[in-house]
């Protein structure tokens, strides 16, 4: 059918036939096909249950709707396919790129592979034939041993590709062999693609082979192809001159219709500068007009293409109806999952989109927040209390409002029926809340007065040289809350007090509630012009995505489920995450306790609020109060409240009839559920809650001093109380008038985290023309360390 397209293809039977002779070819060239492609096996790639049904238009406006690809290009540089040194394949690389485009066919979507490699496997494979005929001949002409210094001669790229690419084609064979994925070459060049003719059998066969689950191989046929015409590439949908693979890529991709073409390149993606200079960064999206704000810098080590050849195939691209992602697709820790990562929709590369949002970018967000955090920074305390008790004022000058948008938000969930009741809970706002909201940033302003520059060490190091520690913002914070809007006022009176730039991810379940409250935010921030200090995040980005903002986020704060938690924690790519994975609380009923004092604590732990981290999950009970009244005390009280009982192994074991047993004693229920557990003593007590507690919050109860002295000091957990309910541990309830969160982590802040678990300190150094030098031993000054008095004022 084509002239210049060499067709290559083994069926899926007769392929593992000629595997080893395949193998064998392969292993000529390049010694062995490396050990962990032959060990990977295609049964363990996991299946679509529903086929991907795609019609091609326009290109995807979010990064979210590229798991919605179905036919998909896949470019790989030179740079890519080659190794370091220019001559031969990277060979893991390939495998690992193989393996992600196999799992993505096997999944029902059309794949395309447009590869380069074929000059470097040439090179490799002719400069040994080269060197092994000169020795031979040396040999046999010098009738000697020894040889003379051999010379590789410069060879032509056309004849390195002639050579290489029947070489390249048997190694991506057996590599989809393993798969059970059929693998076919085409090689073209222009006139493939130019000739009406040629271009509709190029068309035909590639559909074909898609239809028959044939994954294409295309190259430029470099053996061959003349030179490229200058100035006549991408000049509309149906002239491009293929003068690298980026404008082959484009071009097919164009031509077949194609949802996504994911360029891979030796960059992490496009940047606003060229790569390794100063200030340079990593643009996430890429529009069509934004050209002009980059500057680009020299092309490739290897190969024809540069980024500015990319970012022109991607435009081009994209105008014709394609999406397209240029990523890095050498970095030894991400090239294993990049073509997935890039499907899945994750933040990976540049994303080239025609739809600009109206808003900024979380980048440009979290920038904002840097410089208006630092501005909020170096306004006067009395200032920084202003914005907040203004913004108290405008939750209750504003209360209509911001409740008939809650409303909105818990009609829409109540509608979906997809928020279990105790997030319901969460989501709901009235008068008493946002009064009580108000009240709590009143004192947090009253504790910003002595928060941010506060001295908390001085010491006089030397004559007339005087050192201070003082407080200081962290930076910027990314709090990711669910359902609980009266979060965001809440963590952004703390961001205030405490000078930190901050961006505020909510749950889309509480949307118009967020909306609202957020305006009112920046109203009050306006006062003193630093609204950019908060932001709150609009865009499509997963918190996953987020969490890789190591340059931009200082610390994250999760606010919302175990599982958001564990989430954030395992997707933070060098952040500190401050928070606490289970509120798995105990209350401890020693056999000294008082029957008035057990009901009421264990009822208000238990029941107030049991959608709350410090609600009461295990209920530890002495064995000497087993059949007491107190006892049957407890138990009627649970049934009055309609509290499930599980039964713990050794309760259980004390009875008859018992309720169910429970499945874990590490579990967090959420609701009117708790597990009833029995102890010998208060030493067991603390072993249980140390093996199954999730150092949150623990009580005692008992009339003992003595005892209760004793499980206060032993138990370490973030808070322990005697004779009081696991629902005081609350910022608001401290006398902290709000919380950015609870903190079972033992570095920084512990328990109920306020103003105070948002700052870190700095150094301060005065002197008078001091130099290390004069303290040496010949030196004429001497160390003094002496502790001087603190001052009691505020640096701004």
């Amino acid at each position: 059918m084509l002239s210049r397209a060499a067709l290559s293809c083994r069926g899926s039977i007769h392929g593992r036939c000629l595997l080893s002779r395949v193998r064998t070819t392969v292993s000529s060239h390049m010694k062995c096909v490396p050990a962990s492609i032959s060990a990977r096996q295609w049964s363990n790639i996991p299946f679509m249950t529903m086929p991907l049904i795609r019609s091609h238009g326009k290109p995807f406006v979010h990064r979210s709707e590229l798991k919605h690809a179905k036919r998909i290009v896949v470019k790989l540089g030179s740079a890519v396919v080659t190794r370091g040194d220019e001559c031969g394949l990277a060979l893991d690389r390939l495998a690992s790129i193989v393996e992600q485009v196999s799992v993505l066919q096997n999944q029902g979507r059309e794949m395309m592979i447009v590869t380069s490699g074929a000059v470097a496997f040439g090179k490799q494979r002719l400069r040994h034939e080269i060197l092994l005929s000169q020795s031979v001949r040396q040999a046999l002409h010098s009738g000697q041993n020894q040889l003379k210094d051999m010379q590789v001669p410069v060879l032509e790229a056309r004849a390195c590709a002639a050579a290489g690419q029947s070489g390249l084609m048997a190694l991506y064979e057996a590599m989809f062999t393993q798969y059970s994925i059929c693998a076919a070459q085409i090689l073209v060049t222009n006139l493939d693609f130019h000739d009406e003719q040629k271009r509709r059998n190029l068309n035909g066969t590639l559909h074909e082979l898609l239809r028959m689950n044939i994954v294409p191989i295309i190259n430029t046929n470099d053996a061959v192809v003349p030179p490229p015409e200058p100035n006549s590439d991408l000049q509309g949908v149906n002239v491009i001159s293929i003068k690298d693979n980026d404008s082959l890529a484009a071009r097919l991709a164009v031509e077949m219709k194609a949802d996504l073409i994911i360029v891979l390149s030796d960059v992490e993606g496009l940047f606003d500068s060229p790569p390794g200079s100063d200030d340079a960064k990593l643009i996430d999206i890429f529009y069509p007009g934004d050209q002009q704000s980059v500057t680009f810098g020299t092309k490739s080590r290897v190969g024809m293409g540069g980024m500015e050849a990319k970012v022109k195939a991607a435009l081009w691209a994209l105008q014709g109806g394609t999406s397209v992602v240029i990523a890095n697709g050498t970095h030894p820790k991400i090239s294993g999952h990049v073509i997935s990562d890039i499907v899945e929709g994750k933040k990976v590369g540049t994303f080239f989109s025609e739809v600009k949002p109206a808003g900024p970018t979380v980048e440009q967000q979290a920038e904002m927040a840097r410089t208006g955090g630092r501005n909020l920074a170096t306004l006067k305390p009395e200032q920084r209390a202003e914005i907040i008790y203004h913004l108290a004022d405008l939750l209750t000058d504003h209360r209509d409002e911001i409740l008939a948008a809650n409303r909105k938000d818990m009609e829409t969930a109540e509608e979906k029926g997809r928020l279990a009741p105790p997030l319901l809970k969460r989501l709901s706002l009235s008068a008493a809340k946002l009064n009580s909201l108000a009240i709590g940033l009143r004192q947090i302003a009253v504790s910003s007065q002595d928060s941010v520059g506060h001295v908390i060490r001085r010491t006089r190091v030397a004559k007339e040289l005087e050192l201070e520690q003082v407080t200081v913002p962290i930076g910027v914070l990314l709090v990711i809350f669910e359902s609980r809007p009266d979060c965001l006022p809440q963590v952004s009176a703390l961001a205030i007090a405490s000078g930190n730039g901050l961006l505020l991810k909510g749950g889309k379940e509480a949307s118009n509630s967020n909306q609202t409250l957020y305006r009112l935010t920046q109203e009050a921030l306006s006062i003193h012009g630093v609204k950019d200090a908060i932001q709150l995040v609009n865009t499509r980005e997963d918190v996953e995505d987020l969490c890789r903002l190591n340059k931009l986020i200082d610390l994250i704060i999760p606010r919302g489920s175990s599982q958001l938690v564990r989430d954030i924690q395992k997707a933070a790519k060098g952040i500190p995450v401050m928070g606490h994975s289970e509120g798995i609380c105990h209350v401890y009923v020693d056999n000294e306790a008082s029957v008035e004092k057990v009901t009421r604590i264990v009822r208000d732990s238990k029941c107030e609020y049991p959608a709350a981290c410090n609600a009461m999950e295990t209920l530890l009970i002495h064995r000497d109060v087993l059949r007491t009244p107190l006892f049957d005390q407890i138990i009627d009280m649970l049934r009055v409240e309609q509290v499930k009982i599980h039964a713990g192994p050794k309760f259980a074991s004390y009875l008859t009839f018992s309720p169910s047993e429970v499945k874990s004693l590490r579990t967090e229920y959420g609701d009117l559920e708790c597990c009833i557990e029995v102890v010998d003593s208060v030493e067991d007590a603390i072993a249980h809650i140390h093996k199954y507690g999730s150092s949150h919050t623990d009580v005692i109860v008992t009339e003992n001093e003595a005892t209760a002295e004793y499980f206060l000091q032993h138990v370490d957990s973030a808070c322990v109380f005697w004779n009081s309910s696991t629902r005081f541990s609350d910022g608001y309830r401290f006398g902290l008038g709000a919380e950015v969160g609870i903190s079972t982590a033992r570095i920084h802040a512990r328990g109920p985290v306020g103003i105070e678990g948002l700052l870190t300190t700095k150094w301060l150094l005065r002197g008078e023309n001091h130099v290390v030098s004069d303290f040496s031993e010949q030196g004429s000054m001497k160390y003094l360390h002496e502790n001087l008095p603190i001052p009691h004022r505020i640096i701004s």
